[in-house]
């Protein structure tokens, strides 16, 4: 009987699978959104969840107990000063998970996690840099 036993052991030892959320949080934090598979995900997203609050809590004590979980002081200070201000006015539920594929290897099915109220990526510099190639050789046909 699994009485009291909360959470997936996804096949790790205690520690790694402690490093494992860690480093993951990390990441979608910083990149708003991953792929993973929907254990792994499902897992995640209560430890996004709390990260999150503390960024809206915005105290010295609050940043410090993010510190000790994710470990990375850029990603703190995105969380703090720019998530967090996202989610000021929503009470809970800050990720959304979206099933996408079945990955070749294993059929393990993939989800993508993300934050519900994600920033918007700029364009690719790549259509920037079409449109300002006409130019430099109208400039040349000119002169």
């Amino acid at each position: 009987m699994r009485h009291r036993k909360k959470g997936r052991q996804l096949g790790r030892q205690t520690k790694h699978r402690g490093a494992l959320f860690r480093n993951m949080v990390t990441s979608l934090l910083d990149q708003e959104r991953i792929e993973t598979t929907g254990a792994k995900a499902k897992e995640i997203r209560g430890f996004t969840d709390r990260m999150i609050t503390l960024g809206k809590e915005g105290t010295l004590p609050a940043r410090r107990r993010a510190l000790s979980f994710l470990r990375s002081k850029a990603v703190v200070s995105k969380l703090f000063s720019d998530v967090a201000a996202r989610f000021k006015d929503r009470p809970g539920g800050y990720t959304r998970i979206v099933k996408t594929r079945r990955r070749i290897g294993d059929a393990a099915e993939m989800v993508a996690i993300e934050l519900v109220a994600r920033q918007e990526r700029a364009p690719k510099k790549k259509s920037e840099g079409t449109a300002a190639q006409p130019a430099s050789t109208e400039a040349g046909a000119s002169a």
